[in-house]
């Protein structure tokens, strides 16, 4: 028997949640006037602020950083919400619509462990299909994916693509299949955090069609604006309302809406894609020195800023680099992985330092 096709994205909701009108903040009630003594701001800056940035409550969600994350996304704002990184949206996500002991969290492990450390919070079943890998590399069994999915009471489906560590993507065709086969059952997550490094389009794309689908982007990669903390979720709009409504009061700070301004200017944005062009050359070189080296076994091809690269000798490996200064990432842990690094992608000049640092390691067989 085929599941039932709810009316709307929100009959997915928490029950408890659906009309949850979350914590009026004195930034939210929608007052106007010339002097604010509603939120028991100090009447005086911090001597440390001369511009006076930070005396006052933020806006809950910045208009003019929302307009310029809608207009560089490609999407109206009311499926825009920003928050504190793409790791406050994956919280959000999970908290929303997973009853605690109930509805269940799906991933596809080795992928990134936010999915996992939020289900874990939130008292989510978490649900793993690993990723399958070929001669091509990792890829996701859709099929495998929707039938466990349907069969597990999942309610929260996270796809990362690119998928960090692999680097592999997900087809935009598969994505629209995998969202119409869980409409009734779960939302369907696409974590894009490295999609501008991607050559295939982002799944912003298949939104209107699909009101279970969430895509979330950040400006922490591409855009170099890690500490700024700014990430989003975007989706149907009135999902999106009730992320909001879950939301702390003032996520966004106003220092880090400004900073994120200023990065998303058109000059700064030509900028980030030739940067963005320059870490596609370099991973595609860095992949080529990297696969010749003895001590390499395979370097996976990536659509993100980074390698990930199995070692005869991964410890061995990692040591040399580290004795040379570079900090790797370490993924032996990770299913799958035992012999595995990633490595981020760096300026020319780093990523010669980590060819130098591994030439002189011997393949162990």
């Amino acid at each position: 028997m085929s599941a039932v096709v709810p009316a709307s994205v929100l009959d997915l909701v928490r029950d408890d949640l659906r009309a949850f009108a979350g914590y009026a903040s004195a930034r939210t009630t929608g007052l106007t006037g010339e002097i604010w003594l509603n939120a028991n701001e100090s009447a005086w800056a911090n001597p440390g602020d001369p511009d006076a940035l930070c005396r006052r409550y933020p806006e809950p969600q910045p208009e003019a950083l929302r307009q310029r994350l809608a207009a560089l996304y490609g999407v109206a704002p009311a499926r825009l919400l920003i928050g504190r990184g793409s790791d406050e949206a994956i919280d959000l996500l999970v908290r929303a619509l997973c009853v605690p002991g109930r509805d269940a969290v799906l991933a596809t492990p080795p992928v990134f462990g936010m999915y996992a450390v939020s289900a874990r919070l939130q008292g989510a079943p978490l649900v793993e299909v690993p990723l399958v890998e070929d001669g091509g590399g990792f890829s996701v069994d859709i099929d495998a994916v929707a039938a466990t999915a349907l069969a597990r009471n999942a309610r929260v489906v996270f796809l990362c693509s690119p998928s960090n560590p692999t680097g592999g993507d997900v087809p935009l065709a598969e994505i629209m299949v995998l969202a119409r086969r869980l409409r009734g059952q779960a939302v369907v997550v696409v974590d894009e955090a490295y999609g501008e490094f991607s050559s295939l389009p982002s799944a912003t794309m298949l939104l209107d069609g699909l009101d279970n689908l969430v895509v979330l982007r950040t400006l922490s990669k591409a855009h170099a604006l890690a500490a700024a903390r700014i990430g989003v979720a975007i989706g149907d709009p009135a999902l999106i309302a009730v992320l909001r409504r879950c939301q702390a009061p003032y996520p966004v700070p106003a220092p880090c809406a400004r900073q994120a301004l200023d990065g998303l200017t058109d000059a700064a944005l030509a900028a980030t894609r030739e940067r963005v062009d320059t870490a596609i050359r370099e991973r595609e070189a860095l992949a080529r020195a990297l696969a010749a080296l003895p001590t390499v076994a395979r370097v996976y091809p990536s659509q993100g800023n980074f390698l990930l690269v199995r070692f005869h000798d991964a410890e061995h490996a990692f040591a040399a680099l580290l004795a040379a200064g570079i900090v790797v990432r370490d993924q032996r842990a990770a299913p799958q992985l035992g012999d595995a690094l990633r490595i981020s992608i760096g300026t020319p000049a780093q990523n010669a330092a980590v060819v130098a640092a591994l030439q002189s390691l011997e393949a162990v067989a």
